[in-house]
């Protein structure tokens, strides 16, 4: 249970109870995390609005955004946001031990040599951006555009956030969660 309330998404206005209906598909993911953060609406508003219309533009690959989203998650051990979007990567042909093994990239079997430049990247992002050697970018620039580069960072830096947001809440945490620190320990860079 969030140290803070859940707003009941049926107080919403439409327009805002449109965008939770969206955000969260009918309330099957991240509801609690909508309305938690409805708490401060200009930022539920911004956030979430900005996430769906980056995800229909499909400015990167569902594949890219999904897999840095879980690494992030991984370093950060949030749970909940492994939880969520591990599953998602199994659409793109990566099992579910293959999400919670990323860290390990260089030698995993289910990844292209394109997701791991991104897995690097993203630990990169992570760990320690100001020391992200010109080395690395040229080769994310191989496969990706400026604003394919500038979007994957936002997204990964972003889920850093939202990692941060839903420990010190405490949303999405249950007894019985696998710890984040048994699915997997931070590597470095």
């Amino acid at each position: 249970m969030p140290r803070v309330s859940e707003l009941d998404p049926a107080s919403f206005d439409p327009q805002f109870k449109d965008l939770f209906e969206r955000f969260t598909g009918g309330g099957a993911t991240f509801a609690d995390q909508f309305s938690v953060m409805a708490h401060v609406r200009p930022a539920a508003e911004h956030l979430f609005s900005m996430l769906l219309e980056l995800k229909a533009r499909e400015g990167v690959s569902y594949r890219y955004v999904e897999m840095a989203i879980v690494v992030v998650s991984l370093l950060n051990q949030c749970t909940y946001c492994v939880d969520n979007h591990a599953p998602r990567l199994s659409v793109e042909g990566i099992s579910r031990e293959g999400a919670l093994n990323l860290l390990d990239f260089a030698e995993h079997p289910e990844l292209t040599p394109v997701d791991k430049v991104v897995v690097e990247y993203a630990i990169a992002v992570t760990q320690a951006p100001q020391r992200i050697r010109d080395q690395l970018m040229t080769r994310l620039r191989t496969h990706f555009s400026e604003a394919q580069v500038v979007e994957l960072t936002l997204r990964i830096s972003l889920c850093g956030f939202f990692n941060r947001f839903n420990q010190a809440l405490q949303i999405g945490e249950e007894h019985d969660a696998v710890p984040a620190a048994e699915l997997s320990s931070p590597r470095s860079i």
